[in-house]
Parts: C-alpha cells; structure tokens; sequence
C-alpha cells in the first residue's frame, strides 16, 4: 500500500535541509511546524533507548498524548527488547486517540541527552521507524497509511541540519523498496553501507541499496 509521509520540523534550517534532500521524493510532504498538528495514522518520536520522555519531541508528545504513553512505549520496548531498545530498532504503540492511532519510538541516541552528529544513528533511526510501519500493516493490513517525521537528531542530538536531513533521505530510500523480517539485518545493511560516510561530502546524499532478497516485488 502507498502510505502518506510528511517530514515537518519548527526548525526553518531543517526544513529547508529536507526540502533540499527530498528534492526529488514529489510524495514526500515537507512543512515547517510541529508534529502534533499533523493529522496522521503515526507520528514517529526520536528517542532515547529507555523510552524516557523528558525531553524534546519526547516531552512535547508527552504532554499530548498523557504518562500512559510513556508506559506503552517502555512495556513494549521491554516486551521485545528487554533492558534497552538499540539503535536502529523501533516500536510502535496504540496512543489512545484518534489522531495519531499510533506512536512509533525510535532511539537517535542510548541516553537522554548525546551528541550524535558523528554517528549513523539518524540513519539507522528513520530506516528504523519505516520498518515499524512496515511491520505494524503486516500486522493489521490498512492501519498505518500515513506517518509525520521530524528532523532527527538536529535539536538534542546536535546534528548538522543537512547532515540530518541526507541521513534521513538514506533511511527512506529503504521504505519503498524493501523490507526486512528482523532489525538486525536492517541494522546491518545500514552500517555495512554507510560506514565510510565521514569521508564522504557533508552535501552527499547517499542511497542505501536493500539485499536482493529483501526488496519488495
């Protein structure tokens, strides 16, 4: 199915990043403002491995959605991780409203508070978050057709606004084209194809190619 994906930030810097990233992704909606006034099936929360809420989009959400999310989000992240949810995995939890039907939380970042501009963990996260909702209308076909991301890692993270936004555009290139049966070979198709990514142009964008296996007939 074709699901809706709108990129929003209130961070005109980073907007502007993702319209130049996205420049040529047309069904790719990009605004500037915040993500709890789009109206969509899932909004998608750059976390810490703890699902603690305290901070940013994190505590924004928070204050929305009600402490029943935070709990959700730790229950579901226990449930299928166990102590911590690593970089690169996802979890996609009912909100109890209307709008979104659903949260998916992703870690940027292990801690509340890291600078992860020299990482691919942006990267991993947004490829992360889409196998969430791969995953979720597997699970209930129909249920997630449209999904709101922020700028990743670009406000607590410290990541480069355009380094931000073409790590971003890595991890999208995989929604449309593949999907995975687990995280962990995500994970690792991610960093086998972004690990010489400091070596490359700040302004790069870089497209990660799925395992033949795994892309989508």
């Amino acid at each position: 199915m074709t699901v809706r994906v709108v990129l929003c930030d209130v961070n005109a810097k980073v907007v502007q990043a993702l319209m130049s990233a996205f420049a040529d992704e047309p069904a790719v909606e990009i605004t500037k403002g915040s993500i709890l006034n789009q109206q969509v099936d899932a909004w998608v929360t750059p976390t810490n491995s703890h699902g603690v809420m305290s901070g940013g989009v994190d505590a924004a959400i928070l204050r929305q959605l009600g402490p029943g999310i935070q709990l959700r989000v730790q229950r579901a992240i226990a449930d299928g991780f166990g102590a911590a949810l690593p970089i690169g995995a996802a979890v996609c939890v009912p909100s109890g409203t209307a709008n979104p039907k659903f949260l998916i939380s992703t870690p940027t970042m292990h801690a509340q508070a890291e600078n992860v501009r020299h990482t691919l963990n942006v990267a991993l996260a947004c490829a992360a978050a889409f196998q969430a909702v791969h995953m979720q209308n597997e699970r209930a076909p129909g249920s997630i057709s449209s999904v709101a991301l922020v700028g990743m890692g670009a406000a607590t993270g410290k990541v480069p606004p355009q380094v931000c936004a073409n790590l971003m555009w890595a991890g999208y290139t995989l929604f449309g084209e593949s999907t995975f049966d687990d995280y962990a070979e995500l994970q690792q198709t991610v960093t086998e194809q972004l690990g010489d990514i400091e070596t490359r142009p700040a302004s790069e964008r870089v497209r990660i190619t799925p395992p033949a296996a795994r892309r989508r007939r």
